[in-house]
């Protein structure tokens, strides 16, 4: 059986490292756009940004790894169509059949055109290339358009550099879809407290750049004179191929709760796919963990597995000396409560988002003693225990199992 990858990022690697790791000894060709082997995100916008961590170390495997493991990777190529007549995908210089494929084409940054069309200096963080371009540049005034994760992770990295940094976000509190109005605060404050300009509920009216300089008017009333602005306002699953290709989309490529696509034999995974979860329905989550476990999944299912995927999202922040570690997902109709452990004025807590009468999410800060009981209770019916502020959340978790 030969497998087609589109896509050689953390899902599609994986993929093809579960696919031989369960035996498959048929063809595997894993395709990628960007010019490098598949890496990891994560330390893109922290330890690579700060030059803790060595390039090389980013990668998913040794160059080695793909010729050892008989996998044909094809780097610096897009694949242009996909025919499903006659299951085979074009690249500029070739055409290759397939009897399984998956689509692992991840997600771009969503742009800014009022950013892009200024002729100011303008970043985005996505590639190993972006950041590598981005990590000199830390000391300089850096306006960073948006609190979300990579905005933050940045602004993080260019203080602890030695850089000036202002964040706009017309949000009311950053991260406040996520964390709520409850714990979003905590993060402002630790932003504040290095020195980051924090502007929220604030939106830019225009941007400037003459002779050199740029100028950045916001609706508060002030500008702002950046050397670099980072646009960091979310990202965008790369869909359309497969919309090309008569799959359907929605914000991603709709599969099942086995990752299994509209047309037979056909796969999505990672950021591209929204996936129909058994526990929370449709979700496309564009994190670290998903992209790794999903292209394993996608690699047992192509491989006969029937099992549904039904993993808990999970993700990590680390900003400053503050760690996090969520699990979960809160829907589109919200939660009930928020049960709160510990201290947010100290940094070190956990919370539990409770929906429906189950723990919809969990999260901690700087705890990581709770991370195993996050896992185990995310999920699950919300037990009168954990708001027993006597119990640790593991002796909780252990009351109501008993």
């Amino acid at each position: 059986m030969n497998i087609v990858i589109i896509g050689a990022g953390l899902a599609g690697a994986n993929a093809a490292q579960e696919l031989r790791a369960q035996g498959h000894t048929g063809d595997i060709t894993l395709i990628g756009d960007e010019p490098h082997p598949p890496y990891e995100r994560p330390p893109l916008s922290k330890g690579l940004l700060l030059g803790d961590v060595d390039p090389d170390s980013v990668f998913a495997h040794p160059t080695s790894w793909y010729a050892d493991h008989q996998v044909e990777l094809i780097t610096g190529a897009a694949v242009t169509d996909i025919d499903r007549d006659t299951s085979h995908v074009t690249l500029a210089d070739r055409r290759l059949s397939y009897d399984r494929l998956l689509l692992a084409t991840g997600a771009r940054p969503r742009r800014l055109p009022l950013a892009d069309q200024s002729g100011a200096d303008v970043a985005y963080l996505r590639t190993i290339d972006d950041a590598l371009a981005l990590a000199p540049r830390l000391t300089e005034r850096l306006l960073i358009v948006g609190a979300g994760w990579i905005g933050l992770e940045v602004a993080a990295a260019a203080r602890q550099a030695g850089g000036a940094v202002t964040i706009v976000e017309n949000a009311s509190q950053p991260l406040v879809r996520v964390l709520g109005p409850e714990i979003a605060p905590m993060v402002a404050d630790l932003h504040r407290e290095h020195g980051v300009d924090l502007r929220l509920d604030t939106s830019i009216l225009a941007i400037e750049h003459v002779e050199g300089r740029t100028t950045v008017r916001l609706d508060d009333g002030t500008d702002v004179t950046p050397d670099l602005i980072l646009v960091g306002i979310g990202a965008e699953p790369d869909d359309s191929l497969a919309a090309k290709a008569g799959l359907a989309t929605d914000h991603g490529v709709l599969v099942d709760a086995r990752l299994r696509a509209s047309a037979p034999h056909v796969y999505a995974a990672g950021d591209v796919a929204h996936h129909d979860h058994p526990l929370h329905g449709r979700l496309r989550v564009e994190h670290w963990d998903t992209a790794i476990h999903h292209g394993r999944h996608a690699a047992r299912v192509m491989l006969g597995d029937d099992q549904p995927y039904v993993r808990q999202p999970y993700f990590f922040t680390d900003q400053y000396d503050l760690g996090m570690e969520y699990v979960g997902h809160v829907g589109r109709e919200g939660h009930d409560e928020v049960v709160i452990r510990g201290s947010i004025a100290d940094r070190r807590f956990t919370a539990l988002w409770i929906a429906g009468g189950r723990v919809a999410a969990g999260m901690h800060v700087n705890d990581w003693d709770a991370t195993d009981s996050l896992r185990a209770l995310v999920g699950r019916r919300a037990i009168p225990a954990v708001r027993n502020p006597s119990l640790t959340l593991g002796e909780a978790r252990a009351a109501g199992e008993g």
